[in-house]
């Protein structure tokens, strides 16, 4: 049996039977449904984020600095379109029929990740002769050969940057040695398979748009303000997301491994099918919550037989068009992101010199400063759907599992610190001994810093260019440890030091932070990619050192961040005004796997 598989069985069973009985017996059975139905949408987002950047880099045969800007594009807008999603939900849909929406989208989106369509060939031109390059294997176990007069060749990179041809007999088709520029690698894309990914995956931002900003607000909505029960309901529906996107990564990274991408991106959609079921058969449990603020405005006609209710609908079908056009341009992400940034910007400034008082002037600058700091670290931190990923691949000795695999250690970790951290921030809180926001940001930057370094540092064991598997282990648990220092604290914050006339602006503004750290991200995965031939890297060692260069370079950025938040924290301390000791009686922190605090729009 796989190693993870294994493990996994063991922290499921040990971990998940406590908290399906206090399920059943204390909370309220709604929160049973929105449990299931949230696990199911993170294993479908988890389970098509382990195994995408290897779709884009050998199914499609993107190099590796357009795969990393294409899946920029990607997270980035899924971080972006809810902004929108949880308007609309506000204002009119209502929470429980955006959410039914949104996992409608992302069933079709899921669904339509299957359609692979014909996989991307690959050619060599030499001398005005075309050679077609046999590749075989999917991830780790990629193949790749030059055929030669209808026999396969092994090839490798030369240090000078060209290709050498095993076995290539003197005067043959091909020199044993190609200088660079002396040949060209054509690509052979199926038209049809790409496009039915970027509607799929625009399906699936839209999607998201709608479902991942309300469902948390439900959970809220079943507890009575003041009611003892909701901090740990809280704590019980964050399990159910980790549950999620651990088995995610561990099943649909198997299934694309070993029997195709159509596999692990199907099971991923049937995760989301699951989850809409659960979602729709459960409404009676859920009380009544979740209802649009005003069904008679919801029910008006306004433009024709067309209901406003339908209207909304129809426009978010009609929404995937832009959203399609939008996500293949990653430039055209940046200007939307920027423009958003600066826009941001200048209302905030406006509004800290114009509309606020002393007090209220240090606490809107400090949940700036906070933002900035998410910003950074989630750039670090979510390197893991990408170089990450690809390195695991490239070089570490996976002892068994698949590459996708590792995607699930984030998961799995927090499961296993997640109740560690709950328990060291109740008795710190209790004993009014809280570190200040800042101070808590810094040691979360220096640890996701320290995760990169950790590697770079060691990279000393790595046995023909590949790093032992406990050595990647090691980095995602750092990682982990520093979410947990800086994401519980995060959204809380805004929603503790923000005026409370532009909150929801705020709020805004910490989710456009997201999406930005998601753009940079993929640009600087990109820019840490080596030249690939039909999807696999034909010398080990430049892939290693430029992997070790690029994480070298993330790492002493982290802990410079992490330096300067920590000594900023003794300077600004003040600045929170009493505003970050929560009430005995409120919730202290409740984290999510994705950084977000899911309580947020309660």
């Amino acid at each position: 049996m796989n190693l993870i598989l294994l493990l996994g069985i063991v922290v499921t069973l040990a971990t998940g039977i406590p908290v399906l009985l206090q399920l059943l017996r204390n909370h309220p059975r709604g929160l049973i449904i929105l449990f299931f139905a949230e696990m199911w949408e993170r294993f479908s987002y988890y389970g098509m984020r382990g195994i995408l950047i290897f779709y884009l880099t050998q199914h499609l045969l993107f190099d590796d600095k357009t795969a990393g800007a294409q899946y920029g594009s990607y997270t980035s807008l899924v971080y972006l379109l809810p902004l929108i999603g949880g308007l609309l939900a506000d204002r009119w849909l209502g929470t429980r029929k955006a959410v039914a929406f949104g996992a409608l989208l992302l069933v079709a989106g899921h669904g339509m990740m299957a359609v692979e369509g014909t996989p991307a060939k690959q050619t060599l031109v030499y001398a005005g002769q075309s050679y077609d390059v046999d590749i075989k294997g999917r991830m780790e176990e990629r193949q790749v050969r030059v055929m030669i007069a209808g026999q396969p060749h092994e090839f490798s990179a030369t240090p000078e940057g060209g290709l050498e041809v095993k076995d290539m007999a003197p005067g043959g088709p091909l020199p044993a040695v190609m200088p660079k520029g002396s040949y060209e690698l054509k690509n052979q894309v199926d038209a049809f398979g790409k496009n039915a990914f970027y509607l799929a995956v625009s399906l699936i931002i839209m999607g998201v748009g709608f479902l991942k900003p309300n469902i948390s607000t439900i959970v809220g909505q079943l507890y009575p303000q003041g009611d003892p029960r909701r901090d740990s309901g809280f704590t019980l529906y964050y399990y159910g997301i980790n549950l999620g996107a651990f088995w995610a990564s561990v099943l649909c990274g198997w299934l694309g491994t070993d029997f195709g991408w159509w596999a692990g991106f199907g099971l991923a959609g049937v995760g989301m099918a699951a989850g809409f079921i659960v979602f729709v058969l459960g409404k009676k449990h859920l009380e009544g919550k979740g209802e649009p603020p005003n069904p008679e405005l919801l029910r008006q006609k306004v433009a024709g037989p067309i209901t406003r209710e339908w209207l909304i609908y129809l426009a978010g079908l009609l929404g995937v068009i832009p959203v399609w056009f939008l996500v293949q341009s990653n430039q055209l992400v940046g200007w939307a992101l920027g423009i958003s940034v600066i826009a941001a910007l200048l209302f905030i400034a406006w509004f800290i010199v114009g509309q606020c008082t002393k007090v209220e002037r240090e606490r809107m600058l400090l949940a700036l400063v906070l933002i900035f700091g998410s910003v950074v670290f989630f750039t670090l931190f979510e390197q893991a759907g990408t170089s990450l990923n690809l390195f695991a691949a490239r070089n570490v000795d996976l002892m068994g599992i698949d590459a996708a695999q590792t995607q699930s250690f984030n998961a799995g970790f927090i499961l296993i610190f997640a109740p560690i951290f709950a328990a060291m921030w109740a008795y710190l809180g209790a004993r009014k001994k809280m570190p200040n926001p800042t101070l808590t940001f810094g040691l979360g930057l220096l640890q996701v810093g320290l995760g990169f370094l950790v590697v770079v540092w060691t990279q000393g064991l790595a046995v023909e260019y590949k790093m032992p598997l406990y050595m990647l282990g090691f980095l995602y648990m750092l990682h982990t440890t520093g979410e947990l220092f800086l994401s519980p604290v995060g959204l809380s914050q805004i929603t503790k030091l923000s005026v409370a006339k532009v909150v929801s602006f705020m709020m805004a503004t910490w989710f456009l932070a997201s999406s930005i750290a998601q753009y940079v991200g993929g640009l600087i995965a990109g820019a840490m990619g080596t030249e690939t031939v039909g999807g696999q890297v034909l010398d080990s060692s430049l892939a290693f050192a430029t992997s070790m260069d690029g994480f070298n370079k993330l790492g002493w950025a982290g802990v410079a961040c992490g330096a300067v938040f920590v000594g900023l924290s003794f300077l600004i301390k003040g600045w929170a005004h009493g505003a970050d000791q929560p009430p005995a009686e409120t919730p202290l922190i409740t984290p999510t796997v994705d950084g977000e605090q899911q309580a947020a729009r309660i």
